[in-house]
């Protein structure tokens, strides 16, 4: 039995329900912008031991058929130089033709603090996650931009030279390093964009997140972060009975980033807690499927 029967016997096997790839048939016109899932929206599957980051390939595939994946680093945090590991997440992916848009990292430290000593250990401590999206075939590494210092201004600057010491790097292994509004001032669409737009680097930009936007004008954060969107993330917490989502407009923020001309992955991630994981993003996944062809007759 070859690998790829192999998988999808293992899926049968588990149980998984085999879903139709969510992409246009080719000789149709290609969507408005492609789907991905993110990691996250099965963190309780994952921290329980349901399932594994290897197993999230076909997990995506098979279950949703959803055919790009966005990790987090935090389910495979001792693997980023294991290249055994790698080997083999990046051959089931070829396997199953899935994709892998991007690494989400955590726990690496604060790329905007104000010593250069401990802000340089904080750009060589996310290196390693440059390198395993390079070996993986991903486009990104997102990273968070909390900044240090006594003013608004100086958090700025201390992030604008983590942002773009990490770019540099980056740069070299032709990977993008895109800040996520991910809580404090990152969460301030004005604010971001000021850091990227002093970054002034093309592989350093935004993961705007729908739902991230913490006492912040939502929409205007999408607006302001989108003219340096590498990526964005489709945050979803709970669900009406029409199936759209109660928090964000989807109709609303897409329009917002099809306006500014983006066209590449928007990734689920689903959050909420009143429906299953599998629920959560299955109703995420319709929803923007639904947005996508509603707002096709508006845009090429």
């Amino acid at each position: 039995m070859n690998r790829r029967k192999f998988l999808r016997h293992s899926a049968t096997a588990a149980g998984l329900t085999l879903a139709p790839p969510l992409f246009a048939d080719p000789v149709k016109t290609k969507p408005l912008f492609d789907i991905s899932l993110a990691e996250w929206s099965l963190h309780r599957a994952l921290n329980g031991g349901k399932m594994t980051n290897l197993d999230f390939p076909q997990v995506t595939k098979e279950r949703y058929g959803i055919t790009a994946v966005e990790y987090v680093n935090r389910f495979f945090k001792d693997k980023a130089k294991d290249t055994a590991y790698l080997s083999d997440l990046k051959t089931r992916c070829d396997d199953l033709n899935v994709s892998s848009v991007l690494i989400m990292v955590d726990g690496e430290g604060r790329i905007g603090l104000a010593s250069a000593k401990e802000r340089q250990k904080v750009v060589d401590n996310h290196k390693k996650w440059v390198e395993a999206a390079k070996f993986l075939g991903c486009h990104s590494i997102r990273v968070n931009a909390h900044g240090e210092g006594d003013t608004d201004a100086a958090k700025a600057t201390n992030t604008v030279r983590g942002l773009a010491a990490l770019s540099k790097f980056a740069k070299a292994h032709g990977i993008n390093v895109i800040v996520e509004n991910h809580g404090g001032l990152s969460s301030n669409g004005k604010w971001l964009a000021g850091v990227l737009k002093e970054v002034g680097m093309n592989n350093c930009g935004a993961l705007p997140d729908f739902g991230n936007f913490h006492s912040y004008d939502r929409y205007l954060g999408i607006k302001e972060t989108m003219p340096f969107a590498k990526g964005v993330s489709a945050k979803s917490h709970d669900f009406d009975k029409e199936g759209n989502e109660t928090r964000t407009d989807f109709r609303k923020a897409m329009k917002i980033v099809l306006d500014a001309g983006y066209r590449g992955y928007v990734g689920v991630e689903y959050e909420g807690k009143a429906l299953s994981e599998p629920d959560g993003i299955i109703a995420t996944r319709d929803l923007l499927i639904k947005v996508r062809e509603e707002l096709a007759k508006d845009y090429k």
